[in-house]
């Protein structure tokens, strides 16, 4: 075989009068009659082979049989192109390559999708077909993109000093958070390992044996419901440390993040990233990860509606509810009363049982609830409460708090999107710190840790945490960029009381926890160093980078939004001998 001398993408002005050796796949062909031109593509991009009758008219019934996708060796000159056969559209396309010599390495059926950026082909095809899909051009980008991602890391970290240090795939389950992947071993009748979700016990542990600064770039696993920025199966980058504090923590992450923005995508971020607190998010945003990058922020008219003469208004406040909107500027005239009521549909389904609107005019207001707000004091107060002027387009939710706070984020989201008011390249990163520590859970009428057990609290002592579960605020951090959460981290507990106490709160009885954590409490027991973290979820970081809308376009292999394998046909059936060694029983499904 032909052996390459260079990548197709990488001919260029020193490439010209040189003889070279490309290997790769025919991604088009033209037949002149005596001429035949291909493009040819590697993994480094594209360029134009001539194959011309008066050059090598011994291998031209060769060339003839090249169809798309085959895999071939072509020997030739470079040439640089007249200026009027130049393709601006081609990163070689100033240059060609006239073929002397050819070799069909391998042939190709027709393939079920075009190798083509631009290509409408149906996901679960592309799932189906991944190796293809693969070859497409921004695929390639995206996997190359998503190394340059992990290379940063490794290269930040380890000149920080951090050791890459892997941790167990089988592990026991947990009984937090989301559902665990159990798998069964014959060694054990009736005993279960568990996927991990997330590494966090074992990077706790190495705290506790000296490591002090660890990293690792690592598979997690969680079943739980799936959506376009999750997989059941993710990859994080793991951090702990030992000795700092969360603004250490907080500050070389940030380091990293802004490394890693300029390595990959050129973007140079010199400021500090902002820090905005859960309380002022939830307020002003109505969400925990809110996209900074345009402002339309939540106001709050529930103190103005308990006197309102608007029924909905006012019963809501009067019932423990509120009254909050948003304001699109200057953007009215593009809404017609149908148009608007149709926006309706995107907070049906946070709960909201209406999304009431009014345009706001010189002086007065108009539209459906334009007539109970008819007054100069009212004008006043509202347009000034809501930062509005004439040409602005109102939208209001009066519903519980929760409903509210989800329903407005979701409608920000969408106009914001819609109404392109914001820039798409931009990245903007931000903190968001003072967590609570719990959240009440209504179903099992208890608290729950918000982000795990082992987040340590703010400045609260044993009694005033076990009496204002509530209240409680934790060392918390989570990272920010786009309205996505790309991270979260927190100080840990590390005094063997604390973390008792904390235990105690969230419900575990004694016997539970010295089950299912005793070999951490143990080793709390013999000089365990305070410590902290975070995770980054390296897919989604990706997805962001890359401008995606989802991480499948970011994963080599993944899983449709029901979880299947397309490719290997997973999950599936297995032999029931299989079964029978793991002393497993499959219950039938009643249809």
């Amino acid at each position: 075989m032909l052996q390459r001398t260079i990548y197709c993408g990488s001919i260029n002005q020193d490439s010209v009068d040189q003889t070279v050796i490309l290997n790769g796949w025919v991604q088009r062909r033209r037949d002149l009659g005596g001429l035949i031109f291909i493009d040819l593509r590697d993994r480094e991009g594209h360029v134009q082979v001539i194959f011309n009758a008066d050059e090598m008219a011994d291998k031209m019934p060769v060339a003839e049989k090249l169809r798309s996708e085959y895999v071939i060796a072509v020997k030739g000159l470079v040439k640089e192109r007249e200026e009027a056969t130049k393709n601006p559209n081609m990163a070689t396309g100033d240059y060609e390559v006239i073929a002397q010599d050819l070799e069909i390495i391998n042939t190709a059926k027709t393939p079920p999708l075009y190798i083509e950026d631009d290509t409408e082909t149906d996901e679960e095809i592309r799932l189906n077909y991944r190796y293809l899909d693969l070859r497409r051009p921004k695929m390639l980008a995206n996997l190359k993109l998503r190394h340059q991602v992990t290379h940063t890391v490794r290269n930040f970290l380890d000149d920080l000093g951090f050791l890459d240090v892997e941790t167990p795939m089988l592990t026991r389950s947990t009984p937090e958070g989301a559902r665990d992947y159990l798998v069964p071993t014959r060694r054990g009748a009736g005993k279960f390992y568990a996927l991990p979700q997330s590494p966090q016990i074992f990077k706790q542990l190495l705290m506790g044996a000296g490591i002090e600064k660890y990293y690792q770039i690592v598979k997690c696993f969680r079943d739980e419901d799936l959506r376009g920025d999750r997989q059941p199966e993710f990859t994080q980058i793991d951090i702990e440390t030992s000795f700092m504090t969360d603004e250490d923590i907080m500050g070389f992450v940030e380091e990293m993040l802004k490394k890693v923005a300029k390595e990959t995508k050129g973007i140079e971020i010199t400021e500090d990233f902002p820090k905005m607190t859960y309380d002022e998010a939830m307020a002003n945003y109505g969400n925990d990860k809110p996209d900074i990058r345009f402002e339309m922020t939540l106001k709050d008219l529930s103190e103005f509606s308990q006197n309102t003469e608007f029924g909905v208004f006012k019963n809501t406040v009067a019932n423990g509810g509120q009254v909050k909107g948003i304001a699109l500027k200057g953007l009215a005239d593009e809404y017609t009363r149908r148009t608007a009521d149709d926006l309706q549909a995107i907070v049906e389904p946070y709960g909201a049982k209406g999304l009431a609107w009014m345009k706001v005019e010189d002086g007065e207001f108009s539209g459906p609830i334009a007539r109970f707000f008819n007054t100069a004091e009212d004008y006043a107060i509202i347009t000034e409460t809501m930062e509005a002027e004439a040409g602005d387009i109102l939208f209001f939710v009066a519903d519980q708090s929760e409903v509210v706070a989800a329903s407005l984020a979701e409608l920000r989201l969408h106009l914001g999107k819609k109404h392109a008011l914001y820039n798409p390249e931009e990245l903007a990163f931000l903190w968001v710190v003072d967590w609570p520590l719990y959240e009440y859970d209504e179903e099992d009428e208890r608290y729950v840790a918000m982000h795990h057990p082992f987040t340590a609290p703010q400045n609260m002592d044993l009694s005033e945490l076990e009496a204002n579960p509530g209240d409680a605020r934790a060392q918390a951090y989570d990272i920010v960029l786009n309205g996505y959460e790309i991270g979260g981290g927190s100080i840990r507990i590390f005094e063997k009381e604390l973390q008792e106490k904390m235990f105690e709160v969230l419900g575990f009885t004694e016997k539970e926890v010295r089950a299912q954590f005793g070999f951490l409490m143990d080793a709390f027991e013999y000089g365990f160093p305070p410590h902290g973290g975070i995770a980054l979820g390296l897919d989604r970081l990706v997805m962001i980078l890359a401008g995606e809308p989802n991480i499948r376009e970011v994963i080599a292999f993944p899983k449709t939004g029901r979880g299947v394998d397309l490719l290997m046909d997973a999950p599936s059936d297995v032999d029931p001998s299989q079964l029978d060694e793991l002393h497993l029983n499959i219950k039938k499904s009643k249809k």
